[in-house]
């Protein structure tokens, strides 16, 4: 008899550990469940990934400042390992651009140690290329290790962590350091020379030699930016073009572009600057190891940058298609097999691969089904590997440059809106940090700009965290025994109607006084209670948010507002009583506990009146065992109206509305 699906399966049982398994390791779920039919698809839409990729890892990989092979090593280990461990169908996997310019600065960075250790000589090609692979691999293995801690620990949260102004920013300086690097390149001008100048340095650098702009190498490499834009144009005007959708226009231009370099004898007979010979070998197992002359920190730093990037990129995207097809993805069981993908593929000369937003919404148009398209493309990266390297000889290095040109404008097209949003809305705290993010990572580095977006993103998070959600309440006009947020009324003269509890009233008084000008607006409907101070807390108290309480419930004395400046006079009558509203806070650390008692113990000695209402349980038991009642503090109120009753008796005053 077949057991229903929500039985209880016994720990450790045959039963348990195949769910396990296949939750773990998902290839194993969805591989048997693979149609003739979806097959096809994934074939199909590997296929056209595979087009983008292959051209975008031989060009990704100069932005790294290693050999192209070692694009295609990121593109193949890496995006076989996801595909196995994966939990998005469409993610692809791989070498993407940011990650690529903060690895190539981290491999320029580390350089200089290597031609300070040969100084005055200047090492071989062959000692530069390894000591590359090294520092790559090493970011790569440290990235992994670091991304899949983040899994393990359940931090799949931390994309969000990043705010959207901070991350555009980021993104445009780096698209424009990027821009500035392979213009250089385009336009066939000579390097600085320094393996550690700026992005501002290189910038002014390509503007003062201008006048040796190589007029071959321009030519080519412009027109393959121009024809790559164009057939985009025509595919956005032809949608409905099946066949021109379909049709590869990154691998197209490579093609054009290496047999006119071949038939026209660019290299030889103009000094077009050539792809070469490049070994095609298939990747060698290799533990990575911090090669000599490079400080373990700077690997370790650049890392954890790396993987911020990574990391927020890859699942933004996995869950943005996840939607799209109404598929879970899990944020944690991501960044699992993104850290697995790097560990593995840095044992095999990669750097570190994430996903690509440009790859992964070609991988969702192609309707694939499942991660196997993600294999069949590093399938297709391992054919290129073995057999393409050899006839792409003449394909001219600008038109790779004009590649990664394209795909950075591409990053840029969406920063004017950003800013013409954030202009519209006023945000003008979003729009200067996203300029001034921008700006930093093009006139200081990109390592840079990110710290700053990390940085000041978790500084702007911790103090939102950090002030507690409590609520002035007031009592309704329509129903006394109603109590209501109290939103910007004025409690001087400016307010509507007010009620007194102090010690020269025998009872609440109804004053009607109408504004002075006749400029502030007020809630007619809600009441002041002068002289007691009824505050609902929303959300539990711990020691971020806790520490601020006091400084809040001061201002609220003063001002009954917290959106009144400061050097405002003080509008509130003296507080001779306080009421806690503890319906919406479900728990309170030892910390924000300690911080509470002291603040009753405060009101105590000013012989203002504490009492808290609607308090649940598990607080009820830490104010029993902390002392509340002893340190002034009453608890046993079931709502509002019993503790403004009970502080009629105690204080002697009418508070019966």
């Amino acid at each position: 008899q077949q057991q229903p699906a929500h039985a209880h399966v016994p720990r450790f049982s045959r039963r348990w550990w195949q769910r396990r398994i296949r939750y773990y390791v998902p290839i194993i779920g969805w591989l048997p469940k693979c149609s003739a039919g979806s097959l096809a698809n994934d074939v199909k839409a590997g296929f056209m990934v595979a087009c983008l990729l292959i051209p975008q890892a031989l060009s990704y990989s100069s932005l790294t400042h290693l050999p192209p092979a070692y694009g295609l090593y990121t593109a193949l280990v890496p995006a076989l390992v996801y595909g196995m461990l994966g939990t998005s169908r469409h993610l692809s996997m791989g070498p993407e651009a940011l990650v690529s310019v903060l690895t190539g600065t981290l491999v320029k960075g580390q350089l200089k140690h290597l031609y300070a250790a040969y100084s005055p000589n200047t090492p071989p090609d062959e000692a530069v290329d390894d000591f590359s692979a090294a520092v790559a691999s090493a970011v790569a293995l440290a990235s992994g290790l670091c991304t899949f801690a983040l899994g393990m620990f359940r931090f799949g949260f931390l994309d969000s962590m990043i705010s959207e102004s901070s991350l555009r920013g980021f993104i445009s300086g780096a698209a424009i350091v990027v821009l500035i690097g392979q213009t250089r390149i385009v336009l066939g001008l000579p390097s600085s020379n320094s393996v550690h100048s700026s992005p501002w340095n290189d910038l002014c650098h390509m503007l003062s030699h201008l006048g040796q702009i190589h007029a071959a190498t321009a030519a080519v490499s412009l027109g393959a930016l121009a024809f790559l834009r164009l057939l985009r144009f025509v595919k956005r005007q032809f949608r409905s073009a099946l066949w021109l959708q379909g049709i590869p226009d990154t691998l197209v231009v490579i093609i054009l572009a290496t047999l006119v370099s071949w038939a026209a004898k660019l290299g030889r007979e103009y000094g077009v600057a050539v792809f070469g010979s490049v070994d095609g070998d298939l990747p060698r197992f290799s533990v990575p190891r911090v090669p000599a002359y490079v400080d373990s920190k700077d690997i370790v730093s650049s890392a954890i940058t790396i993987t911020m990037i990574g990391v927020v990129e890859s699942v933004i995207v996995a869950r943005e298609y996840a939607s799209r097809n109404h598929y879970a993805v899990s944020s944690n069981r991501e960044l699992v097999a993104l850290g697995v993908s790097n560990i593995i593929g840095s044992a095999f000369g990669s750097y570190p691969a994430f996903g690509s937003l440009s790859r992964s919404k070609l991988n969702d148009r192609a309707k694939a089904t499942s991660q196997l398209s993600g294999i069949v493309a590093a399938i297709l990266v391992l054919v290129s590997l073995l057999g393409l390297l050899p006839y792409l000889y003449h394909l001219p290095l600008g038109v790779l440059a004009a590649i990664i040109v394209d795909a950075v404008v591409s990053l840029l097209s969406a920063t004017p809106h950003a800013i013409s949003f954030l202009f519209k809305v006023q945000a003008w705290s979003d729009l200067f940090l996203l300029l001034f993010i921008c700006a930093c990572s093009v006139v200081a580095s990109v390592e840079t700009g990110i710290l700053l977006a990390v940085v000041i993103s978790l500084i702007m998070v911790i103090k939102r965290s950090n002030m507690p959600r409590i609520k002035l309440l007031g009592r309704s006009t329509e129903n006394g025994y109603e109590f209501r947020p109290i939103d910007g009324i004025a409690p001087s003269s400016g307010a509507s109607r007010r009620q007194s509890f102090s010690s020269d009233d025998s009872e609440f008084d109804q004053l009607q006084d109408e504004p002075e000008d006749g400029s502030e607006e007020y809630d007619a409907q809600v009441q002041h209670v002068e002289g007691v101070l009824i505050v609902r807390v929303d959300e539990s108290l711990y020691f971020a948010n806790a520490g601020q309480l006091h400084a809040r419930l001061n201002r609220l004395e003063l001002y009954g507002d917290m959106r009144v400046h400061p050097s405002e006079d003080p509008r509130m009558k003296p507080t001779r009583a306080v009421v806690f509203d503890l319906i919406g806070m479900p728990d309170i650390d030892g910390s924000a506990l300690e911080i509470l008692l002291n603040i009753v113990r405060e009101y105590s000695r000013r012989q203002v009146r504490v009492a808290f209402v609607r308090v649940c349980d598990s607080v009820r038991g830490r104010f029993e065992k902390s002392g509340m009642a002893d340190a002034g503090g009453e608890y046993d109120f079931n709502d509002i109206t019993a503790a403004l009753n009970h502080l009629e008796r105690e204080l002697t005053i009418s508070v019966t509305p």
